[in-house]
């Protein structure tokens, strides 16, 4: 039994006649009789009782009509999901973002674009720093990330360069420095700093030191935050200034004064969608896609 012999039957059944139904069907009267024997044949039963005015189904033949009406639909249901899963139009993408680039009008404007464009897509955002998002990248646990890293990505990840963003000074809007901005690092050489621990984000961290070092410069670390987030949170509170990539001015908080150097500005803190590689699926190549098109 195969599905062009349910549909010339549908045909049939639906027009009263083979004759209506090889015009219906574009089949020669003969042929498609052929394949009405053909079908009762493989099902083992009569399924039309022919007469001079067309044909009159048996009870075999109600049950396939009905049975064959489900699976036509069954069957053009089926062709239309997995047309659409191969196009990345259904499925599920999970993305990793660190909690300051949430803010950012690119990275907000690539969520919701993509979400507009693809609204049958299930779309899981994890905000992690960039060191657990490769971990997760490569554990198979994300499947995009937006995350730091040098100019190479790390054995078995693919990366797209996003943007360039650099350092920033980030202090409290009642503070001295907030009146009088510095104009180099090392006049904050006694002042204390709110700072992140190298293990969450180890390649910004010592990029970020190293560019430090080549200055001469190493803060007075007083305390320690979990994320830029957290980190501003306790700037804003009075307990230190800080250095966070630029991007932090997206984040809607009040309190905190930026203050940009040059000294700053120079150090390069490059922004990558970073992804596994091997991982084929058309939803994560749709994602990519628009990535690039937003960030161009």
């Amino acid at each position: 039994m195969e599905f062009r012999q349910l549909e010339y039957f549908i045909a049939v059944v639906e027009t009263g006649s083979i004759s209506a139904a090889s015009r219906k069907v574009h089949v020669a009267q003969p042929a498609l009789t052929r394949q009405m024997r053909l079908l009762e044949e493989d099902v083992g039963t009569q399924l039309l009782d022919r007469h001079a005015r067309g044909i009159r189904l048996t009870v075999a033949g109600r049950t396939l009509y009905s049975e064959a009406i489900r699976l036509i639909d069954d069957r053009s249901d089926i062709k239309a999901r997995l047309l659409a899963m191969g196009r990345g139009q259904t499925g599920k993408l999970s993305l990793g973002v660190t909690v300051t680039h949430l803010w950012v009008p690119e990275v907000a404007k690539l969520m919701g674009g993509y979400r507009g464009r693809y609204p049958q897509v299930a779309l899981d955002v994890f905000t992690l720093l960039s060191g657990p998002q490769l971990e997760k990248l490569n554990q198979g646990g994300l499947d995009a990330g937006i995350i730091y890293h040098d100019d190479h990505a790390p054995s078995g990840i693919k990366a797209h360069l996003l943007q360039r963003d650099h350092l920033i000074l980030a202090v409290p809007a009642n503070s001295y420095w907030a009146q009088s901005p510095p104009t180099r690092l090392l006049e904050l050489a006694e002042t204390e700093f709110v700072w992140g621990y190298r293990g969450i984000s180890p390649v910004y961290y010592d990029r970020m030191v190293a560019h430090f070092s080549r200055l001469n410069f190493e803060p007075r670390v007083v305390q320690y935050g979990a994320d830029n987030i957290t980190i501003l949170s306790m700037v804003a509170a009075g307990l230190g200034v800080s250095i966070v990539p630029a991007a932090s001015r997206s984040h809607p908080m009040s309190g905190i004064c930026f203050v940009e150097l040059e000294d700053l500005t120079t150090c390069d803190m490059p922004l990558w969608l970073a992804w596994r590689a091997g991982n084929v699926s058309p939803v994560l190549d749709n994602f990519i896609q628009m990535a690039v098109e937003i960030f161009e």
